[in-house]
């Protein structure tokens, strides 16, 4: 079963248990979806349905941000929520010592040795490291690693 097909089953026993709150979450997570396959004109796999969970997740944790900012705790609970419901589609993060690790066997792969070859890695990492670590994060790692083999 996809991923995809995974989120409509999910959706359909949502609306049984009339779950009102994930529901919404669900239908808009297939909306986005489905807006993605046709701006692009393709069926997303699994990677590229994550990659857009991913950017939900990101855009919920900002307004979560603006809410409490804006004292609007009631619309926060509700992002949050919807964060949690969004992270269940993801894979299981890894650990800081299993992202090393990858960063290490991927400098390896591809020789990069400055940070001039900063994107070649970054690639590669993307696609081994997919909804399963925080990639702004990983991307700190590698330049800090990169940098460290110039000096």
């Amino acid at each position: 079963m996809t991923l995809k097909d995974r989120i409509t089953e999910d959706m359909k026993q949502a609306m049984r248990a009339k779950d009102a709150q994930r529901l919404s979450c669900l239908r808009l997570l297939l909306a986005a979806i489905k807006q993605r396959e046709v701006d692009e004109r393709i069926v997303l796999d699994d990677a590229q349905v994550l990659s857009v969970i991913e950017k939900m997740i990101k855009q919920r944790q900002e307004s979560v941000a603006q809410y409490e900012k804006g004292g609007r705790q009631d619309l926060a609970d509700a992002e949050k929520f919807e964060i949690e419901v969004l992270k269940t589609y993801l894979p299981e993060p890894l650990s800081e010592q299993e992202v090393q690790n990858l960063i290490e066997a991927t400098l390896a792969e591809t020789g990069a040795s400055t940070p001039a070859d900063m994107g070649r890695v970054m690639n590669a990492l993307r696609q081994k490291l997919a909804g399963r670590a925080d990639m702004g994060k990983v991307s700190a790692l590698v330049k800090a690693r990169l940098a460290r083999w110039r000096s």
